[in-house]
């Protein structure tokens, strides 16, 4: 299996096609196995990388709480990037992997040549903070205690969820088929210190605003707890542009594979192109 090291921890990766490279970065309840369909339609014309984050096997599950946090899942994607001699891609992540994404564009931003952000906010809006934080404390102890096949039949039917169901049965399946997979560890503690310790977005206002490379929002409209920051990241970032997908949740990837690969796809085209310009203030 091939590995990216990354300070004592390896990353588990995958490659295919060739072209400018794409680096998938995936959320919290899936790993890079829900990348598929982008890979499948990507890789013809680009070199498609992805990888399992710390936490998720095949990549290594650190034991404790000071190997895990979004600066680590911040330069964890950097660590791939560098082992495969990659000096810039374009950054695709959904959720927990969008919240890396920016975090990585403000930290790398010569290695991101566009940036694609799905899903992105849960918890940031401050009147939703204190409930969100509390609520994934709660889930990350539900893996320790419950594990990982229990606690991913609650989370595959949340109101931000259920829409997969309906749409694609199948692909709902092997979702839950996945997500029963994860290392109830790995889930526990990325949970704990990643995804409960974040910082809103809303404090990296002033930097998020000095972002230059082309930014693409992409948010399903029943999305409820991201709608409001992705707007928020619309006024803020002068390069974003926002993508709204109508009757759909989270998972914008797997609820609608066609409709997110073609935006992305014309999103690519018009920065390679050079079309993709700033906001006129």
């Amino acid at each position: 299996m091939p590995y990216a090291p990354s300070g004592n921890v390896k990353l588990y990766y995958e490659e295919t096609g060739s072209g400018f490279p794409i680096l998938f970065i995936h959320e919290y309840g899936s790993d890079y196995r829900e990348w598929e369909s982008q890979v499948r339609h990507f890789s013809r014309r680009y070199r498609c990388v992805t990888y399992n984050a710390r936490g998720y096997p095949p990549s290594d599950v650190p034991q404790t709480d000071a190997d895990y946090g979004y600066e680590f899942a911040r330069d964890d994607a950097a660590a791939v990037l560098n082992h495969l001699g990659i000096k810039q891609a374009h950054i695709v992540g959904l959720s927990q992997g969008a919240y890396a994404t920016l975090q990585f564009g403000l930290r790398y931003p010569d290695m991101a040549r566009a940036l694609v952000v799905a899903g992105v906010g849960s918890g940031s809006p401050p009147a939703l903070r204190a409930e969100f934080v509390k609520n994934t404390l709660a889930n990350a102890e539900a893996f320790l205690t419950q594990g990982s096949a229990a606690v991913a039949e609650t989370m595959a039917v949340s109101p931000t969820r259920i829409q997969l169901k309906a749409k694609d049965p199948r692909g709902y399946w092997q979702f839950l088929a996945h997500l029963r997979e994860h290392s109830n560890v790995g889930m526990a503690l990325v949970g704990r210190n990643y995804q409960a310790k974040r910082p809103s977005l809303e404090d990296f206002a002033a930097a998020l605003s000095q972002l230059r490379m082309p930014v693409l929002l992409a948010c399903g409209d029943e999305d409820e707890p991201c709608i409001e920051t992705n707007i928020w990241l619309k006024r803020v970032i002068p390069t974003a542009g926002l993508f709204m997908v109508p009757k759909t949740g989270h998972a914008i990837n797997l609820e609608e594979p066609a409709a997110f690969n073609r935006a992305l796809e014309e999103f690519f085209a018009a920065v390679e192109n050079g079309d993709w310009r700033a906001r006129q203030e």
